[in-house]
């Protein structure tokens, strides 16, 4: 009997367990045929989000020689490495380009292509352009997966969902506030992907309260500008009239850092140092569990703490007063917080050469300006001191710190169990947009196109409007029609809008207390509240508790999206070459 697989999601993991399928099959194959069922509304290749059928505006945040969807030796996997070119290879583009959607939507296409033809023909594959509905079967039976429209399931023997990030319902804010804006004739846009969302209502001219200052706001900036016929020239905007006034503010209250702009050069930090595999498997063995807080974050600060210093005190040595062997002997034995801020202190003489983790994640903490003029200036300057030092290699530091939130994303997805917060304070630093875009907000606020809020950024409903404020204005409020949640959903299971999710989580499948789908680290099997791994079912992406950086990533940096797929395919395949398959009672 031939065995079947089916793999909901046909985006970039979908695509990738695919390419690792492929890479992991025995050749010559004498294996059990397999047909794999691809189950998505979307194309192949680039799914929802990489979809080519969306605005030329929008980019990538990366740069194209940063994008991969091929491994190398740098991934630590028990599968063969299977290198490919990188977006920019493949394309013929600079490295430096910021590629536009559509692009990587075709690269990802090709990947997926490629992928089928390097599975052997007793392998088939099948795109199955409709949702997902729901998984039944017994643990050690066939699965059922039912779609939308059909009156049969397919049967599985494995599944495997990567799904990336889907709807959910409106959390009790949200609920309020949308029954709130029906009430009075407002617009209020919940999170969601921006691309998908009508922005026909939100009116020229008019304010518009924005919440949420990451790459959702981007991505809404540039169709609400360019999009509508705006114009740069000459580092100016030119505005078409269709615009409307763009208020946006954050809990951090400003935009995430931009690119780096500059190459590495000389010696990498010795990466993992601080948190590595031991550190991972003592927290995991751990009787009664950890905290991220208190056994964790110390971990983390320590190892991008070593990055930083790293690199300042052997490419800068000149700011500092300690040779790097002596310093790293110290750094090293430092066993509390004020051991460490006294050793850096003395090593390094400038403040502003110093790691503060604290201060970069709450620039606006505690500041306040006297009038809202006041603050769209300074911010003005913090992002124009944000351009200079990001494109600045004498700080160099910082991309050692970029590489070392790199390493340590690594172990904590091995680790599991981290929180959002986590992801969120690594986007804000790590992934945040590229340079011509920031350039664009200084520009449009300098033609008034927006206006920044400030941090803390709390919206109330009342006397028929949307208000704003922010503790970093006193007294200043702003009034609105209109509100935008700049930020995609959260994955919370048990709110997904997708019923598949829906019905795990009634079917017994565990979740975080932040909502997130319990999986194996491991190879993604998926968790049930006692903690046993589903024989059958799999998991991958945004929505589980051993979510990556990203289904791909830099080139030579070790992607752990990459060593997720490749654990999954390899856990796919032993399985169905090993185990007897029953059939489902019927």
């Amino acid at each position: 009997m031939r065995r079947q697989l089916v793999i909901v999601g046909a985006g970039p993991r979908g695509t990738g367990i695919l390419e690792r399928l492929a890479a992991n099959v025995p050749a010559p194959y004498a294996g059990p045929g397999l047909d794999i069922h691809l189950v998505d509304p979307h194309p192949p290749g680039g799914g929802r989000i990489w979809r080519q059928a969306q605005s030329p505006l929008l980019w990538m945040n990366s740069h194209a020689e940063d994008v991969t969807m091929f491994t190398d030796e740098t991934v630590a996997m028990a599968g063969p490495v299977r290198e490919g070119p990188t977006l920019h290879e493949w394309a013929g583009l600079h490295g430096r380009t910021f590629a536009d959607r559509q692009l990587q939507g075709r690269y990802l296409r090709w990947v997926y292509e490629r992928a089928l033809a390097e599975l052997p023909p007793e392998i088939t594959v099948r795109h199955h352009p409709r949702r997902a509905l729901r998984i039944g079967g017994p643990r050690e039976g066939r699965q059922q997966v039912w779609l939308e429209g059909r009156p049969r399931p397919l049967l599985a023997d494995l599944v495997i969902l990567a799904v990336g990030h889907l709807d959910s319902d409106l959390d009790p804010e949200q609920a309020r506030l949308s029954a709130y804006s029906r009430e009075f004739g407002l617009v209020h846009l919940p999170p969601d992907f921006t691309a998908d969302s009508d922005l026909s209502a939100l009116r020229a001219g008019e304010p518009v309260l924005v919440r949420g200052f990451g790459l959702a706001f981007v991505d809404l900036m540039v169709l609400l500008t360019e999009g509508r016929g705006g114009r740069y020239e000459s580092g100016r905007y030119l505005p078409s009239g269709r615009e409307p006034v763009l208020y946006v503010g954050s809990r951090r209250g400003v935009p995430y850092h931009s690119k780096i702009g500059y190459d590495w050069t000389g010696d990498r930090p010795p990466l993992p140092r601080f948190l590595g595999p031991a550190e991972v498997d003592e927290l995991r063995a751990r009787p009664g569990g950890f905290d991220f807080r208190r056994d964790v974050w110390p971990l983390v600060e320590k190892e991008l703490g070593f990055a930083h210093y790293h690199r300042l005190l052997t490419a800068h040595p000149g700011r500092t007063t300690m040779a790097w062997a002596d310093f790293e002997e110290k750094y090293a034995a430092a066993g509390d917080p004020a051991e460490m801020q006294a050793l850096v202190a003395g090593a390094v003489p400038d403040p502003a050469d110093r790691l503060d983790l604290a201060a970069l994640d709450r620039p606006l903490d505690g500041v306040r300006y006297a009038s809202h003029d006041d603050f769209q200036r300074a911010l003005g300057d913090y992002i124009e001191a944000d351009l200079d030092r990001r494109h600045d290699p004498s700080h160099s530091p910082d991309l050692a710190v970029f590489l070392g939130l790199l390493s340590v994303y690594g172990q904590l997805v091995r680790l599991g169990g981290i929180g959002p917060w986590w992801h969120g304070f690594f986007s804000y630093l790590a992934s945040g947009p590229p340079g011509p875009r920031l350039r664009q907000m200084l520009a449009l606020s300098r033609a008034g196109v927006l206006r920044f809020v400030g941090a803390g950024m709390a919206v109330t409903a009342e006397d028929g409007v949307f208000r704003a404020t922010s503790p970093t204005v006193p007294g200043f409020r702003v009034e609105a029609r209109a509100l935008v949640e700049a930020r995609l959903p959260e994955p919370a299971v048990g709110r997904a809008r997708d019923s598949l999710l829906r019905e795990l989580h009634a079917d017994g499948a565990a979740e975080t207390p932040d909502g997130l789908l319990r999986v194996d680290p491991g190879d993604g099997r998926i968790l049930d509240r006692a903690g046993r791994p589903h024989p059958r079912r799999f998991a991958l992406g945004p929505y589980t508790d051993a979510r990556a950086p990203g289904a791909f990533t830099r080139p030579r940096t070790g992607g752990p999206a990459f060593r997720q797929n490749d654990a999954t395919a390899r856990a796919v395949l032993s399985f169905l070459t090993a185990s007897h398959v029953k059939e489902p009672a019927r």
